[in-house]
């Protein structure tokens, strides 16, 4: 059998895209998943879905799964007391539940080739947070359940400038105190 170039060029070619997806799919690609968040100083049991009772220390979050669509979730205090009974609906891949109903901050981060981050922000409006404003109006979220956001509590954002020629823009939900933190090290204003 004679040797076909470009057939030979075809299945390298095709190969290689394979190993691209697979790197892609292994190394790069963010996972979806939903976190049940307790940032009080408190213990919580809670039932997802009828499923098995799971605690929650201070200070802890924990990975759950949910399909989409409407899910229930039960939480009960130290004593095992029930606190609430609510049902939300899911319709994204990721998610954050705030069982303790506290405050978190949706923010958003931009991203671009020389991009004057600090006069875009002071342009986007402020939020008040114990009477200080904050630029870039960081989104005020203390309810049961929110999937508002591209990152979660325990991901950092990107490092890196993935499209130049264009301003893109990320979301990060943090917890109150991580959310000032990260603001006064990060912002100069």
């Amino acid at each position: 059998m004679k040797k076909n170039p470009a057939l030979t060029g075809f299945i390298i070619s095709v190969l290689v895209v394979i190993m691209a997806f697979g790197v892609y799919f292994v190394f790069l690609a963010k996972k979806d998943y939903f976190l049940v968040d307790n940032p009080t100083p408190e213990v919580y049991y809670f039932r997802l879905n009828d499923d098995d009772e799971r605690i929650i220390t201070s200070g802890q979050y924990i990975k759950v799964d949910m399909p989409r669509g409407k899910n229930s979730i039960k939480v009960y205090d130290e004593k095992k007391t029930m606190l609430y009974d609510s049902v939300f609906t899911v319709n994204k891949g990721r998610g954050l539940l705030n069982i303790s109903h506290q405050d978190y901050y949706i923010n958003t981060q931009y991203y671009g080739y020389d991009l004057k981050r600090d006069s875009l922000l002071t342009a986007i409006g402020t939020t008040m947070i114990d009477g200080k404003a904050y630029h870039g109006a960081p989104k005020l979220f203390n309810s049961l359940y929110t999937d508002d956001f591209y990152y979660n509590l325990d991901e950092k954002y990107d490092p890196v400038v993935k499209n130049i020629q264009k301003v893109e823009a990320r979301t990060k939900i943090f917890r109150k105190q991580d959310f000032l933190n990260y603001y006064k090290e990060y912002y100069q204003f």
